[in-house]
């Protein structure tokens, strides 16, 4: 059996998680609320983090990797600098690195950001649930949760979770 690939991502209510530049900033409000939309048990609950370049970009001007005991792959063509002996950059493709967390029994990953790389575990059949954390703000263009194309794919609610900043965390399943 294939691990559980979780996509867990942040996005507006129109559907973006960065604008067109590749920023987050619109994000800064929503991170001082105190609240926990989910990210802190998700990644506990895993042992794989998956992530695209651009993401990683984000992690690179921290300095610093804020995930060391948990192993991960980061999907570029680039040269990256690796802050930690716990990343793999690679170029594979998401089913040869999901064949490979298998392998080594890992369990649950979490897939975070990039709708790119999202749009390619999800051409492969591969995740297993979405989480949504849809921010009350409208963005009016960016980048989207997917990239365009691909075939229409039913889901199935499994929960919704409103917060009082207005935050909703939507889980859904495969249909």
């Amino acid at each position: 059996m294939l691990p559980e690939i979780v996509y867990y991502v942040a996005c507006s209510v129109d559907g973006f998680i960065a604008t067109e530049d590749g920023g987050v900033d619109w994000l800064a409000p929503f991170q001082r609320t105190g609240e926990d939309h989910g990210a802190a048990e998700l990644e506990a609950s895993v042992d794989a983090l998956l992530l695209g370049g651009h993401t990683y970009d984000f992690v690179l001007k921290l300095g610093a990797w804020p995930s060391p005991d948990i192993p991960s792959w980061v999907f570029t063509r680039r040269r990256l600098k690796k802050l930690h002996p716990s990343i793999t950059l690679t170029s594979q493709s998401p089913r040869e690195v999901v064949e490979l967390l298998k392998a080594r029994g890992l369990k649950r990953a979490w897939l975070m950001g990039g709708g790119e790389l999202a749009t390619s575990f999800r051409a492969e059949g591969l995740i297993s649930s979405y989480r949504l954390i849809i921010m009350p703000i409208i963005l009016g263009r960016g980048i989207s949760t997917f990239a365009p194309g691909g075939r229409q794919q039913p889901l199935v609610l499994q929960s919704a979770k409103p917060f009082k900043s207005g935050i909703v965390q939507l889980t859904y399943l495969n249909g």
